[in-house]
């Protein structure tokens, strides 16, 4: 791998750009057959929870 790629790959998860990548992956693994949200009902709750609870999330 690239150092460039490399670098972007970190930004990517830095940002939290994988999230619904890696919620897609835990859902299909831990809850097979189980209603997913759609990738805007995940970023809009996942919004939702950090500023329910300020403490979800690192800054």
């Amino acid at each position: 791998m690239s150092r460039v790629r490399a670098f972007w790959t970190f930004l990517r998860e830095l940002a939290g750009e994988r999230d619904y990548e890696r919620y897609l992956a835990h859902r299909a693994a831990h809850h097979p057959g189980a209603p997913v949200l759609g990738e805007r009902e995940f970023w809009r709750e996942r919004t939702d929870r950090q500023d329910r609870v300020p403490s979800a999330r690192c800054c």
